[in-house]
This record gives structure tokens, sequence and C-alpha cells, in this order.
């Protein structure tokens, strides 16, 4: 009996929990592995199997504890609003790198978000670098600070503009993916078309402006 017990708690932990818990990642590194290689065929598959469990197995990453709350509606308006952004800031980069008149002035600017949760910060982070003109530089986890190089503040609106755009992606980004509990925390949680009168008031109920990030000094 106690060998038995010691063959199930194996089989129940370790790597082949990870295989187990984590089929979702071995199916898209399959998926990965055929499109790279751009040929459909068994081989292809296995091999693709093969590399996603050795990956799982040999290179554990550690996992990430989130609540979160998946809302389709929220998901569309966060893509399309990246797409159209995209598209936006990809003809200003492109009219700015043939206009020889004007001369770019960059600048690295900080914002504090108001969720710091590793997912969310690299949702936001990862949206934000994406788009042409602006690359997160460096990101602060306790503090939930990002600074961001600018290729043309003035393009851009100003250092302000580029807080409340951040900040206004960050809370399309929670919309879209965080917890009611959560969005009360940051002070975007809306019931019923109004506001949570148990939400803080944080921002004046505006998502796209900075309360206490236009104190951070720019370097």
């Amino acid at each position: 009996m106690n060998s038995l017990h010691r063959r199930r708690s194996t089989l129940t932990s370790g790597p082949f929990r990870r295989l187990t818990t984590q089929w979702r990642t071995v199916v898209w590194l399959t998926v990965v592995w055929v499109a790279l290689w751009g040929d459909l065929s068994w081989g292809n598959v296995v091999a693709g199997l093969l590399v996603g469990c050795a990956v799982l197995v040999l290179l554990p990453l550690p996992s990430v504890a989130t609540r979160g709350t998946l809302r389709p509606w929220p998901v569309l308006v966060l893509l399309a609003r990246f797409v159209a952004d995209l598209f936006t800031a990809s003809f200003q980069v492109a009219a700015l790198a043939v206009d020889p008149r004007r001369t770019p002035h960059g600048a690295v600017v900080g914002v504090r978000l108001r969720n710091p949760s590793d997912v969310y910060m690299t949702l936001t982070s990862e949206l934000t670098s994406l788009v042409p003109g602006s690359l997160v530089i460096e990101a602060h986890r306790l503090t939930g600070m990002l600074y961001l190089h600018v290729l043309d503040v003035d393009q851009a609106g100003g250092v302000e503009k580029v807080r409340a755009d951040t900040l206004a992606l960050e809370a399309r980004v929670l919309h879209a993916f965080a917890t009611n509990e959560e969005l009360r925390v940051a002070g975007l949680y809306q019931h019923d078309g109004g506001d949570d009168p148990a939400a803080p008031r944080t921002g004046g109920g505006r998502p796209g402006r900075a309360t206490g990030a236009g104190k951070e000094a720019d370097r």
C-alpha cells in the first residue's frame, strides 16, 4: 500500500503534474513549432509535442497567481483600440522619418499604474511597446512604475498626454481581464451604468487621468 501511495503522489506532482495542468501550453507550443516549419505533418506535430513537453519539464516557469475574469466585449474594445493606435502611430512615425525639417524630441516618462499585478503590468507594457513611437524600458514590479521612452513627446501631445494614454490603456486591460474587486481597488468599477458607491474615487472617475503619476520625476 505504501508503494501504491508513493506511485500516485509521483503522478500528481512534479513534471507529470505540470504536463497535465499546462496541456494548453503544450498545444500552443506545438502549433508554434508546426508554423515555424511551415509543414503540417504527423512528424512535425509529434516533434512539436515532444518539444513542448521538454520545455515545460526542463524549463519550468514560476506560476503566477491571478484571479482574472475574461469579458468578451471589453476584450474586443481593447483589441480594436490597439489596432487603431497601431495604424495611427505607424503613419506618424513614418511621417516623422521622411520629414527632414522635424527633429524628434525624445523623453523618458514615468507612469505609476493602478494595479501592479505581474499579468496586467505585462499586458500593458507589451501593448505599449508594440505601438511604434513608444517603448517600455523599465518596469518596477513592487511600485507599479513603468518608464517609457517616447520617440517624439511633442507629437505624442506632451508628457501628461503620454501618462494619460498609458493609464487609459491599463484601464482597458483591467476592464477586459480584472475581477470586480480589482476594478474597485483601481477606482474603475462601474455597475448598472454608474460608479459603485463603495469604489474609491481615484482619478476623478476618469481612467485616462493620472493622479499621482504627474508628480513622478521624468528622467
